[in-house]
């Protein structure tokens, strides 16, 4: 049960990770990730870390009782080395690329796990294992062994992420400088701060040292351990005194009772009583799972604010939009409808006839019904129908709809009319030509130039009594004849009426397809405002989960 809640916790604290989107590059990150790794890991992780040249792979040696890590004076560790169980003991390097260099024994350590001669780690060392046949491990415990703290800040961030990995961290200390500044806030920033609260003190090179001086470091050390609560079992103190040195000598000498005189065998059995008691990863947990998921919990709640803030500036840009879109709407449709209640006005006959009606006679009478027509009636009419299409036009473009095309108008064709003629009136008789006893008027008339001046003069009077007439040998009826009129003005009626009827339908049919354009379609929300309210969503799962797996854990 403890188990599935501890997975549940990695998969929420990955969820998390995913939801935040962090840097890679942040601490939380990377804590929140190796606290996960180190879940998934079933393997029971001793970390020694401490400033270097303190001893501390000296310290895993006597417990090893062989010398398996490299102590020589000079070169330091320079990688973080995991010992882990083996039938034999071998050493095996990962380097970035991929590729995996074996080797018996651990000579190879010393090409890749320790620093170089300007006291830098390799960069191209993924990891650095050593295999060794030890029963300690064997029941599926792991040390590492930790580079300095106190050289470069890549080796400080190293130390400080792995840390976060081990079930229990060995802090060795120099008995000839007790707790330095540094040491005091590695303690704080890297280990309290941090949930980490199994540790346990080891205090090398105590054998250096001169009775007095020995007494007076115990008793700062016992200051030391008692104002740092470790969760150990009960009964398990948190400081010891270790010769590393001497220790690793009397191991190697298979001297048991050199060696208790260094203190390591009740170091060891601490070290084993621990184990047993918190192999199964629970209580020792559950503070730095803590610590981190406050601070996840904190991030959460901060992206939540920001992505729910932003939720609201857009939905309220929406609700503005929309309010915009319905006064428009409002003002659109009136204008349109107005448009349209003017040229209905415009068409109705009574209205058509009493405007047009004598411009249309006079157009017939005078011959100049089309150029009227085209010149003056239609420009009046299309005048009209553009101003419904503007609406039109407006609707479409504020409410992206497509467009129903424009209104056009109709216009029929011109009246024909026909103008009865006069009768002609009835030709005199021919003179007879008179044989003898002609006057000398008579044969003027008679003879070719006399014909001429005749034919003159009747066209002359003629036209002056009919000067309208294109046919001087039959007179047309005169144009302000009642019969003439009454046949101008129906066919100025005619025509008008053709006109209204027709455009009216025309419109009533435009008015059914544009009306659907005046309105707004209702918006749904757009892909930006529900992404952020599916994501508003999964961080308050991811949120929730997390909480209430952080009080299982409190509660089992």
């Amino acid at each position: 049960m403890q188990q599935e809640v501890y997975q549940n916790v990695v998969r929420n604290i990955r969820a998390a990770l995913g939801a935040l989107e962090l840097d890679k590059s942040l601490l939380l990150y990377q804590d929140s990730l190796t606290i996960c790794e180190a879940l998934e890991n079933p393997v029971f992780r001793i970390a020694v870390f401490g400033p270097f040249n303190y001893g501390k792979s000296t310290l895993l040696n006597a417990l090893l009782g062989q010398r398996t890590l490299p102590i020589d004076l000079i070169p330091t560790t320079g990688a973080a080395i995991h010992v882990k169980y083996g039938e034999e003991l071998s050493a095996k390097i990962t380097l970035n690329d991929g590729q995996v260099m074996s080797d018996r024994g651990t000579a190879i350590l010393k090409q890749y796990a320790i620093l170089d001669q300007d006291r830098r780690m390799r960069n191209d060392v993924a990891a650095v294992e050593v295999f060794c046949p030890h029963s300690f491990l064997q029941i599926g415990v792991e040390f590492l062994d930790l580079p300095g703290t106190n050289d470069r800040e890549e080796q400080d961030n190293l130390v400080r992420n792995q840390l976060l990995t081990a079930d229990l961290v060995v802090q060795v200390l120099d008995a000839r400088k007790l707790m330095t500044l540094g040491e005091r806030e590695n303690l704080r920033d890297w280990l309290l701060d941090r949930g980490i609260e199994t540790v346990v003190f080891a205090v090398n090179f105590m054998n250096l040292m001169d009775p007095d001086d020995q007494k007076e470091v115990s008793s700062r050390m016992r200051f030391v351990a008692e104002s740092f609560r470790s969760n150990l079992p009960p009964g398990i103190s948190n400081l010891y005194r270790v010769d590393a040195l001497p220790a690793l000598r009397a191991r190697l000498k298979g001297d048991a009772a050199a060696a208790q005189t260094t203190g390591l065998p009740m170091f060891e059995s601490a070290l084993q009583s621990i184990v047993a008691f918190h192999q199964e990863k629970t209580t020792n947990w559950l503070p730095r799972l803590e610590a981190i998921a406050t601070q996840i919990s904190h991030s959460l709640t901060a992206k939540l604010q920001g992505v729910s803030s932003d939720l609201a500036v857009a939905e309220e840009k929406q609700a503005n939009k929309i309010q915009l879109q319905q006064k428009a709407e409002k003002l659109i449709k009136q204008g349109f409808e107005g448009s349209v209640s003017d040229l209905q006005s415009k068409l109705y006959l009574p209205n058509l006839l009493k405007r047009y009606e004598l411009e249309a006679i006079a157009a017939l009478q005078q011959g100049q019904f089309r150029t009227w027509e085209t010149q003056s009636f239609q420009p009046a009419m299309v005048q009209y129908q553009q101003e419904i299409t503007s609406w039109v036009n407006k609707a479409c473009e504020f409410f992206n709809h497509p467009h129903p095309g424009i209104l056009t108008l109709k216009f029929p064709d011109p009246p024909s009319v026909t103008v009865p003629q006069t009768p002609s009136a009835p030709k005199s008789p021919k003179r007879p030509t008179a044989i003898s006893g002609d006057t000398p008027l008579d044969w003027l008339l008679e003879s070719p130039v006399g014909n001429t001046v005749a034919r003159s003069a009747y066209y002359i009077l003629n036209r002056i009594i009919e000067p309208n007439s294109s046919t001087p040998a039959t007179p047309a009826t005169p144009v302000n004849s009642p019969d003439l009129q009454t046949i101008y003005k129906k066919a100025a009626e005619d025509y008008l009426k053709r006109f209204s009827e027709g455009a009216f339908l025309t419109l009533r049919d435009y008015e059914e397809i544009a009306m659907p354009v005046m309105r707004f379609q209702t918006q749904k929300p757009s892909s930006e405002m529900l992404t952020k309210r599916h994501q508003i969503q999964f961080l308050q799962n991811v949120l929730e989960a997390l909480t209430q797996d952080l009080q299982s854990l409190k509660e089992n």
